[in-house]
């Protein structure tokens, strides 16, 4: 096996003419042209060869699936993580039977707006059934820059939890204060998309389907969204009213939303960010809310 290879390589230092008179199999065998550097074979072989495109395309899209996919992928798993958690407190209140239990139906929908599974839905109902007895707690917290949290948890170890809670907010610039609660109410809420709809519009929505506010914000990906805010008992009448004048309803649920807002500036905006982001990776974090506005 040996002698073929030395003659290989002593045809590749003699000119391409010679070798293929001498080895005429070894020319159909070249890279093509587009990986050979404009010099050509006659050049030092520290500086032959560059690699083609199309074998870098396998490193690269290797990079963006590891780099960006892999991330969305957690991400997705740890929000159907919390859907589940969700369901269990739902059940855990008024029992496995959607149309009986409207939190729970509400909740459902949401699961279904994200693109959750139906087999991991209702893996989700069986096993709240079935769980362990566990408490739900809401934690009073204060972040960067002044702003209110509250974090809801669901856990079978009081203690263990909220030591957790209390380390990650010593870590990331906030500390549990009392009275945080008060700057937030429970209110229904119905969330459409917001485009091409101007802000006379969305208060005429508003009146019509007897929803008491409405508010602007975005998704993930920054389309626009918004938000009809109504009281607990009005959520089905204010998202069913919405959808006969035709709008599409992304969610309705019962959330915790803040009475007044906390501007933060940039820094403290993203401190606050990586705070939350903390406290959601934690296990026994349902939710978190805030009361966070960014400064203008």
């Amino acid at each position: 096996m040996a002698a073929p290879v030395l003659l290989l390589l002593r045809a590749l230092r003699s000119p391409v003419s010679a070798a293929s008179s001498r080895f005429p199999s070894l020319e159909p065998v070249l890279p093509p042209s587009s990986c050979v550097l404009s010099s050509g074979w006659r050049t030092p072989p520290a500086r032959t060869l560059q690699l083609c495109p199309a074998l870098c395309a396998g490193h690269n899209k290797w990079s963006k699936v590891k780099h960006v996919k892999g991330p969305k992928d957690e991400a997705r798993g740890r929000m159907f993580m919390k859907f589940g958690m969700m369901i269990r407190i739902a059940v855990k209140e008024g029992g496995s039977n959607p149309e009986l239990n409207l939190n729970l139906a509400h909740i459902l929908e949401q699961c279904r707006s994200k693109n959750m599974p139906k087999a991991s839905i209702d893996a989700a109902i069986k096993s709240a059934e079935k769980a362990k007895p566990a408490s739900q707690h809401m934690f009073e917290a204060r972040g960067p820059g002044g702003c209110l949290l509250l974090v809801e948890v669901l856990t079978d170890n009081n203690s263990r939890t909220h030591q957790e809670i209390k380390r990650l907010l010593n870590k990331n610039g906030g500390m549990l204060s009392d009275g945080a609660r008060h700057n937030f109410q429970r209110r229904g809420v119905v969330v459409v998309p917001g485009q091409n709809i101007t802000t006379e519009r969305a208060l005429e929505l508003a009146i019509e389907a007897g929803a008491e506010d409405v508010q602007e914000t975005e998704d993930e990906e920054e389309k626009p969204l918004l938000q009809f805010l109504c009281d607990v008992g009005d959520l089905n009448k204010v998202r069913a009213s919405l959808k006969e004048l035709g709008m599409e309803v992304l969610s309705a649920g019962l959330e915790f939303v803040a009475r007044t807002h906390a501007p933060l500036d940039e820094d403290h905006l993203d401190a606050a960010s990586i705070l939350i982001e903390a406290l959601n990776d934690c296990p026994d974090v349902v939710r978190v809310w805030d009361n966070i506005q960014a400064h203008s």
